[in-house]
């Protein structure tokens, strides 16, 4: 028997046709797929550039068998036409697509007896809550789910707690839920309420949960959550800057949600290697100019990324508490789903993605000539943040997660948050 949808009833979307999605994602396909877009035989009458395959083999090497979308040499899809639709889609109908182009922004993650459906937010139609409510899309859903996740999904068992600590399913969700009901207080500065997220995580992450379960653990998130905000009623007027080596850390995860690896022409070759490897560099140092890494970043002196940009736009406010609401209900930020870490550990990485994204809209104000951020230099951060987040293999190495554990583990997350995020 199929498991129920839950789905985030806070979102809504529908595709805009912008394009977006043809352009900054690689299209992996299976060997099906490849067979069934061979068949449909594309020729330059059908607008395919003349000279350009359909298909490309993933890697330099003959006897690799994985495969992917062909790219034109500005980077689009080869499939995608200049009014920025899909030909397949037009000639053939949505089924015959290949199932990665269908799901985006979709993502399904097993969560027990259910199946916690979640948004991609490099969608900018995601970001603007704009389309359709997640429930009118309920059979599309389903229909899709069925494609995509195992029979084999109920007995996936739940991410861990801790490194040293693993609760049953009810009990997890139990602590997303209230993580979640943290964030959707009402009347909060998002801030605010992030810190008081982070506080809580950080009292779990102390505690031992050996005889703490069911209706004692429900008890227990009461009292923790009502601890941290007794603790910090109000947004700090001053806090414990972050560390020198806390901002150097921190500079080399923004480098890595920085970039965007497209297949245009200008991006491959030893050349572009070359100008990634100076940029790590730089951001590692801290010292003279930022170096951009994709359209519309200009170069500007780090120190400059420094002072404050004053309070987040109320736009953005709730940009900012949907991406993180979204992110904790469809499980986006631990186990299988992320990276197969621990749920404090994802919640902190998931509070650091909240900071790079106040840093790279510092940054693009700061490009614009521009002392204070605006509602639409956030919209622009999180479609470049989650671009990344959960999906890009260099933030689920070893280096990169022991980084961020670290930043964690010495209270430099929140220090982070406090100064970037105003």
């Amino acid at each position: 028997m199929p498991l129920p949808l839950q789905l985030p009833t806070l979102q809504n979307w529908s595709c805009h046709n912008c394009g977006g999605c043809c352009r900054q994602h690689e299209i992996e396909i299976t060997a099906s797929e490849r067979e069934r877009i061979l068949a449909q035989n594309w020729t330059v009458a059908d607008g395919i550039p003349a000279g350009s395959p359909v298909i490309e083999r993933m890697g330099a090497f003959p006897w690799n068998r994985r495969w992917r979308l062909a790219h034109q040499p500005d980077g689009a899809c080869v499939f995608l036409d200049d009014k920025g639709l899909c030909r397949i889609h037009a000639k053939f109908g949505e089924p015959a697509k290949p199932l990665a182009c269908r799901v985006y922004p979709f993502a399904f993650h097993p969560a027990g007896r259910k199946i916690a459906v979640g948004l991609r937010f490099s969608c900018p139609s995601v970001v603007a809550n704009r389309g359709a409510s997640m429930s009118r899309q309920q059979g599309e859903l389903k229909e899709l789910e069925r494609l995509v996740v195992p029979e084999s999904a109920r007995e996936f068992p739940p991410p861990r707690l801790s490194s040293k600590q693993q609760l049953d399913w009810p009990d997890t969700l139990q602590i997303v839920e209230a993580l979640d009901a943290t964030l959707a207080t009402a009347g909060e500065p998002f801030v605010l309420k992030m810190l008081w997220s982070l506080g809580a995580v950080d009292l779990i992450d102390q505690s031992s949960f050996e005889r703490v379960r069911g209706p004692r653990l429900t008890d227990f998130l009461s009292i923790v959550t009502q601890a941290v905000k007794s603790e910090l009623p109000t947004l700090p007027r001053q806090t414990a800057p972050p560390g020198a080596i806390a901002r150097q850390l921190f500079r080399m995860l923004v480098a890595q949600y920085a970039r965007r690896d497209t297949f245009r022409s200008d991006q491959r070759g030893i050349g572009y290697r070359w100008k990634l490897l100076r940029a790590i560099w730089s951001f590692a140092a801290g010292r003279g100019e930022l170096t951009p890494l994709q359209e519309g970043f200009q170069a500007v002196p780090f120190e400059a990324l420094e002072t404050s940009f004053g309070p987040i736009p109320a736009e953005s406010e709730e940009v900012l508490t949907r991406y993180v609401r979204v992110k904790l209900q469809s499980l986006h930020f631990c186990g299988r789903a992320y990276y197969d870490v621990p749920l404090v550990e994802g919640f902190a990485s998931l509070g650091l993605a909240v900071v790079c994204a106040c840093y790279l809209a510092r940054w693009l104000a700061r490009g614009a000539g521009r002392d204070v951020w605006t509602a639409d230099d956030f919209a622009r951060a999180v479609t470049v943040v989650d671009h990344h987040h959960g999906y890009s293999p260099a933030l689920g190495m070893g280096a990169f997660r022991q980084r961020q554990r670290l930043l964690w583990k010495q209270k430099e997350v929140t220090r982070l948050l406090a100064h970037y995020a105003n």
